[in-house]
């Protein structure tokens, strides 16, 4: 089982399991504790942004200029900030550590 391990917006961490071949946004919108994922994956709407872990940045591919754009609009943007749905989980990432962002 690959380990995808998520911090909720009071704190917690939960170890769920990552789904290989998925975007990470599609396992996170299905959490109690989740995400909206309110456009399903289409880069248009934000309601899917984590706060990847530090020690985990450089391993994701760079985000492209649509996903840039909207992080950019957001209050709560960090230097960490990601969309979720431009995240595809592989092997890799197994134990990848990411926190649900503060509702825009």
């Amino acid at each position: 089982m690959t380990l995808l391990r998520v911090i909720d917006r009071d704190g917690k961490e939960h170890q769920v399991e990552g789904r290989t071949g998925l975007k990470v946004m599609e396992t996170l919108r299905e959490l109690d504790y989740g995400v909206a994922a309110i456009c399903g994956g289409m880069c248009s709407c934000a309601t899917c942004h984590v706060y990847v872990d530090p020690d985990w940045q450089a391993r994701l591919p760079a985000p492209m200029s649509d996903e840039r754009e909207l992080l950019n609009e957001l209050s709560q943007c960090q230097d960490n900030s990601r969309l979720s749905c431009q995240i595809e989980f592989t092997p890799e990432l197994d134990g990848l550590r990411v926190t649900i962002a503060p509702d825009e």
